[in-house]
């Protein structure tokens, strides 16, 4: 059965079974344009992979339970354990892409302005995953995330699932009213609270991640001008923590011109943003996929749209796909690449970012 969940710190969505499926997300858009005219209510549900260029896995479902405020789990079952398999591409590996691309970005007249570069853990459970159970563990220890759990199915992917926590909006659409919450440029936490105080303040000061952040508030503003009669994106971010890290985060509202133009026709419109892609966004894309393996539903997009054309879209990060056999599983993170970016700093932030899943799986990578 097609399960959908996306619990947010204010409001929980469930929904089951599944009428219709869109792996070209314009037929979803159709549908709704079409629904919006007829008997409802319907919606849409689902995620965009990475690469639009990909499936989607999007699909009207059967039945679904839209409340507000957040989820509560009537249980917290233990999870079988947890153990890191391998690394695609090693640590080593992934510092010298990093100084590869720093001296591509460096040179004169570079066609690349910032390139997200990703790497993967792959791992491997004793047991089957719930990937409820794993939703409700990750909600247990990361309450003011985003968490998700989405079947693959409609995209071609029979029994895989697509599991995280994020912290980062791709954008919301209430009647017509628009809001997102974009995050780029990242420091790791400290446990020492001196030292912790002192890496938020870096953060706020450093020229690098100011640079990385703007790519995306600029890339932003550039999509959302022509359907946003009203735009308000703030001159300079602010800071937004999680157990892990520390983000650079711009809130962006934003007032509709047509009030036709749903909450996925701005999810499409607007990813892959910078802050997971790069840019500009067709050389980014093709520096991505020369250099890694398909990252399929990591960096893409979780989501519903009713056919009023309210939704909320989440950035499927600090995940991960569980393979059929529930037992496999593939998560990946990554960074943003400037040529003012230092390798092992970059390094550094993939791994702070990976123990978002993995400390909520019970394991840990073998050099953190």
């Amino acid at each position: 059965m097609n399960n959908f969940l996306l619990a947010r710190p204010d409001s929980v969505l469930r929904t089951a079974g599944e009428r219709a499926r869109f792996p070209d997300p314009g037929q979803a858009v159709t549908a709704l344009r079409k629904w919006r005219t007829g008997a409802g209510p319907n919606m849409v549900v689902g995620a965009l992979p990475f690469d639009p260029a990909e499936p989607a896995a999007l699909w009207q479902p059967d039945t679904a339970v839209h409340t507000a405020g957040p989820w509560r789990p009537a249980a917290l079952p233990p999870l079988p354990a947890v153990r890191v398999t391998g690394q695609v591409p090693s640590p080593a590996d992934h510092l010298a892409r990093v100084e590869k691309l720093v001296a591509r970005l460096a040179e004169p007249g570079a066609e690349l302005g910032k390139v997200v570069a990703a790497r993967t853990v792959l791992a491997e459970a004793d047991g089957p995953l719930d990937p409820e159970v794993v939703a409700a563990h990750l909600l247990a220890r990361y309450p003011n995330a985003n968490v998700y759990a989405v079947d693959l199915t409609a995209a071609g992917r029979p029994g895989e699932t697509l599991f995280g926590a994020t912290p980062e909006v791709l954008v919301t659409r209430h009647g017509d009213r628009v809001r997102l919450l974009p995050l780029a440029g990242t420091l790791p936490r400290h446990a020492d609270p001196r030292a912790d105080a002192e890496q938020s303040r870096a953060l706020l000061a450093s020229g690098k991640n100011h640079d990385e952040h703007r790519y995306v508030t600029d890339w932003i503003r550039q999509r959302l001008t022509p359907v946003c009669a009203e735009l308000d994106i703030p001159a300079e971010p602010e800071l937004l923590s999680t157990e892990q890290v520390w983000h650079l985060a711009t809130p962006v509202r934003g007032v509709l011109r047509d009030p036709a133009t749903t909450a996925l026709d701005l999810a499409l419109l607007l990813h892959p943003t910078p802050a997971v892609n790069g840019t500009p966004f067709a050389a980014s894309l093709a520096a991505i996929a020369a250099d890694e393996p398909r990252r399929g539903f990591y960096g893409g997009a979780v989501g519903w749209c009713a056919d009023d054309g309210d939704g909320e879209w989440v950035v499927a990060i600090r995940g991960a796909e569980l393979a059929a056999d529930r037992r496999t599983l593939r998560a990946s993170a990554g960074g943003g690449i400037v040529a003012a970016s230092d390798p092992a700093t970059e390094l550094a932030e993939t791994t702070a970012k990976f123990r978002t899943l993995l400390g909520a799986l019970g394991c840990r990578l073998p050099e953190d």
